[in-house]
């Protein structure tokens, strides 16, 4: 029973050396857990005259938009797709968001990608369930499809889209009554879903874009995903600051109105 005692003792104490020895020599990177982005439910906005302010529940800053600056919004249409989370990780790694303009019909199966989207601060804007042009549909069609959306939504995030974009951005004052939300279409157009090549998605914004643009892409294609990665951080070098659409319009000043269409936010 002794040697037998000794024996499994001699056998812990090795076992411990090699654990001891496995963690000195795995990089502490490797180890450290990346926390969750802060809950949006738990963050606390303040506007003042000179910035628009996000603070954790612990009053600590998370993010901060001078209005002072250049400020664009970035929006993707047609997803969630399994090449959103790229472009959120582009977004991340370079502190800006972006506003995603949804299909209703795509939520459920990406459900935590929207998830992880808002939680960056990113903004969920309604682009209808079924990607119908409105223009071809019905007083009762139209409801639908804001209202599925709207629903598939809030049921992923716990809130509504405020801001809404007609597919194609066709839209007329039948369409708009119907529809009851403010719209939002663009000012510059990648056309990256017809020439689904980066470098032409990257040309059509840098050197082009101006203070309060909004610019349109898709992430629905790979491609954009891929145009993402220089465009967001050239960007940021230029000194723009990456902000959503409703955040763009708060820092000018803009109430957005429902049935109204808004293209860009650039200063007067």
């Amino acid at each position: 029973e002794v040697k037998s005692y000794m024996s499994y003792k001699k056998h812990l104490m090795l076992f411990l050396y090699i654990l001891v020895f496995i963690v000195l020599l795995v990089p502490t990177s490797f180890l450290a857990i990346e926390p969750d982005p802060p809950k949006l439910s738990n963050v606390t906005k303040r506007n003042t005259p000179l910035y628009l302010s996000y603070y954790d529940i612990n009053g600590k800053l998370i993010r901060s938009i001078d209005k002072r600056k250049k400020m664009v919004a970035i929006t993707y249409d047609d997803g969630p797709s399994v090449n959103t989370k790229k472009i959120l990780e582009t977004l991340n790694k370079y502190n800006s968001v972006a506003t995603f303009f949804v299909i209703g019909n795509r939520v459920e199966e990406y459900s935590d990608t929207v998830k992880t989207a808002y939680n960056y601060g990113c903004e969920i804007g309604n682009h209808t369930f079924d990607h119908k042009l409105l223009t071809d549909l019905g007083s009762s069609e139209i409801q639908y499809q804001i209202k599925a959306t709207n629903t598939a939504v809030k049921n992923c995030i716990g809130i509504n889209p405020v801001i809404m974009r007609p597919p194609c951005g066709l839209n007329d004052c039948w369409t708009d009554k119907n529809i009851n939300m403010p719209l939002i279409l663009w000012s510059i157009d990648t056309l990256d879903w017809k020439t689904l090549n980066p470098s032409s998605t990257i040309d059509a914004v840098l050197g082009k874009v101006k203070d309060g643009d909004i610019i349109l892409m898709h992430d629905f294609y790979k491609e954009t995903a891929i145009a993402t990665e220089t465009i967001v951080p050239s960007l940021v070098l230029e000194g723009y600051q990456l902000v959503t659409v409703s955040e763009l319009a708060e820092c000018r000043g803009i109430t957005l109105e429902n049935q109204e269409l808004y293209m860009n936010f650039a200063l007067e």
